[in-house]
């Protein structure tokens, strides 16, 4: 469906009205766009301090309000007046109203941002009411709102017209509000853990610190290809090497140059730190820490429904390898599978499809994907990930196999990704080596060689911890949203042409 431009004949006319009274206003002199208004409260606020006020009753308070226009009875005697907070009725009367006020009340339109000072008032009905001596037109709305009792259900339009979507449906304002909390929140916890907060490039020479697809750009002056990034990582370590803080943290944009599903958007906000002397069981602990005191910060409970199905956040949250994971799923022990053609051989004997130069840990993560991962809906981390597919993770201690690696997952989706930090740069310039011939072999979101980021490791860094949490993923999950574009203010479409 194309965005609402109302270009119908009828629209048109409504459009062309409405302009007519713009200039109306204008010849009472009056300027429908003017520069300020001294509004004194939100509505929320009004409608909590004069909560008790009984029906009937009117108070000598004057009180100057503003927002949009959602509704106007009785020739504007009853005005609707939305701001982002609340709700509050504007009552208009020829007794409180200069003759001309009342003419210029005429000339109000719903969707038109006003101005209202009067004296507050609850109804006999029981309404709270402004009851008006001074309205002013704060913006003028040329095009009208979509027909109030239907609002605006059509899906691409209330994405490519936020503005719209977010005039007429409060549970999108509520989900974007919850964003910012939650984002607030996380931000807070971290700081109060004496966190660092810092900033990394967006672009890069060298596209690092994850397995994915970059955006690539061309910078004229230096004449050389950049790269949006698809992680932080590789420059928030250089920052613990650096010693600028034993604990760092960015919240920022990433970009993948991925498909588009109900989970992804390419470009996304994650979460991202490095503690020094911490490892992979720190930073689970901290992940539970950081989930479930949002959850209760922000929805005041730690049991949320999603989609249906109630979902536990109250730690401690089970923690199971990877290998066991699969094993008790298919029947099929991966840690005692030695080649990497026997790996492939029993990911086909399950139906899951891999690549011929797949090796012994690709296989047993795809078959982890196939057979399991949508089957972990209570918060759990999967720990202990192949060595091959985690080249920025540390060797586990008890197998070398394995790295100390985990993901997060909840209602079958990753909403966190940690490990204990490599910091050994002999061993990290063979992973690097080893991704390169992945590369060679046809795997495209294999890591790059960084000779940087190597050099950096050299000049020595501490054990570390490091964790990224996918914010928008864990903010569908807190705010019972199925899709990724309902928690993005300004989520990424093709143009329409």
């Amino acid at each position: 469906m194309e965005p609402v431009v109302h270009t119908s004949e009828h629209a048109a006319q409504i459009r062309q009205g409405r302009i007519d009274k713009l200039d109306a206003w204008r010849k009472l002199g009056q300027n429908p766009f003017p520069y300020h208004f001294e509004k004194t409260s939100d509505n929320a606020t009004l409608q909590q301090k004069y909560a008790a006020l009984e029906n009937g009753v009117e108070t000598e308070d004057v009180v100057s309000v503003a927002g949009r226009v959602m509704a106007s009875r009785n020739s504007g005697l009853f005005i609707d007046l939305q701001d982002p907070s609340e709700k509050i009725q504007v009552f208009c009367h020829k007794e409180n109203l200069s003759p001309e006020m009342m003419e210029a009340l005429k000339l109000v339109d719903v969707g038109d941002i006003i101005g209202a000072t009067g004296t507050i008032r609850r109804t006999p009905r029981g309404e709270l009411s402004v009851k008006t001596r001074q309205l002013q037109i704060l913006g003028k709305s040329i095009l009208p709102l979509p027909e109030k009792y239907h609002g605006l259900t059509d899906v691409e339009t209330r994405y490519r017209q936020r503005y719209l979507d977010l005039i007429m449906n409060q549970d999108s304002r509520e989900t974007l509000v919850k964003r910012s909390r939650i984002v607030s929140e996380i931000r807070k916890l971290l700081l109060d853990k004496d966190f660092l907060e810092v900033e990394t490039p967006m672009l890069q020479t060298l596209a690092g610190g994850a397995a994915a697809r970059p955006f690539v750009t061309h910078h004229n002056t230096l004449e050389i290809d950049m790269y949006m990034r698809i992680a932080p990582e590789l420059f928030l370590k250089r920052l613990i090497v650096g010693g600028i803080s034993e604990k760092v943290f960015e919240l920022n944009r990433n970009f993948r140059n991925e498909g588009i599903s109900p989970k992804h958007n390419p470009e996304f906000t994650m979460m991202e730190l490095y503690q020094a002397y911490a490892d992979y069981n720190d930073m689970m602990d901290l992940t539970e820490e950081i989930v479930t005191t949002v959850a209760q910060k922000v929805l005041g409970t730690t049991k949320i429904d999603f989609q249906g199905t109630e979902i536990n956040l109250a730690g401690p949250w089970p923690r199971k390898s990877m290998i066991d994971c699969v094993k008790e799923e298919t029947g099929i022990d991966f840690g005692q599978i030695q080649t990497d053609e026997e790996a492939r051989e029993a990911a086909k004997t399950l139906g899951v499809f891999v690549e011929a130069y797949d090796t012994w840990g690709y296989a047993l993560e795809k078959v982890f994907e196939d057979k399991v991962e949508y089957k972990l809906i209570q918060p759990i981390h999967i720990t202990d990930y192949p060595r091959e597919i985690s080249p920025l993770a540390k060797e586990h201690r008890d197998n070398p196999r394995l790295v100390e690696r985990f993901e997060t997952r909840v209602y079958g989706w990753e909403i966190a990704n940690a490990f204990s930090e490599l910091s050994d740069p002999l061993d990290q310039r063979q992973r690097f080596e080893s991704q390169m011939s992945q590369r060679d072999s046809g795997n495209d979101e294999a890591h790059q060689m960084d000779e940087d980021y190597i050099t950096a490791l050299e000049y020595g860094m501490p054990p570390c911890g490091g964790l990224g949490i996918g914010i928008d993923r864990l903010i569908m999950i807190l705010t019972n949203s199925p899709n990724i574009r309902d928690v993005i203010a300004f989520p990424t479409l093709k143009p329409k042409h």
